[in-house]
């Protein structure tokens, strides 16, 4: 392929669109350069993100159950479960924070028994083969 004659019929091309409307031409280009922008800046920040397992928050009061469940891959059930949240839940969305008021408890003990149900989860998940995560379907 000879890149001189491309070059040249790209040249050509581009003075032909100028030649007959220079405005849309020039929004043309000014979407062009910025679609090339901000893709190639998607793709580094795709590229660069940090693994799941650091994007992983502390489990921390402002969280609802349901967000604590999504965010660290366990059943909705055992949250609600380990905190000893009441059911149905009262109207809502409903922090830990607020849950632990409910139970007349301190939010940082609601904490300790979520995290210690969710590493009594991985651990017994980790162990048995039937419950993997590629055959659990989440």
């Amino acid at each position: 392929m000879n890149w001189g004659i491309v070059f040249k019929s790209v040249i050509a091309f581009v003075k032909r669109l100028w030649s007959a409307a220079p405005v849309a031409t020039a929004i043309l280009a000014l979407a062009l350069m910025a679609s090339l922008f901000f893709g190639v800046r998607s793709a580094v920040f795709w590229y660069d993100r940090p693994p799941l397992a650091e994007r992983r928050q502390p489990v921390a009061a402002w969280m609802t159950p349901r967000y604590v469940a999504r965010s660290w891959r366990v059943p909705r059930d055992l949250v609600l479960d380990a905190i000893d949240a009441p059911r149905p839940l009262p109207g809502g969305p409903v922090s830990l924070a607020q849950l632990a008021d409910l139970r007349g408890v301190p939010v940082a003990q609601v904490i300790a028994e979520l995290e210690t149900a969710i590493a009594a989860f991985r651990e017994d998940r980790g162990r048995s083969p039937a419950k993997s995560p590629a055959g659990s379907g989440q």
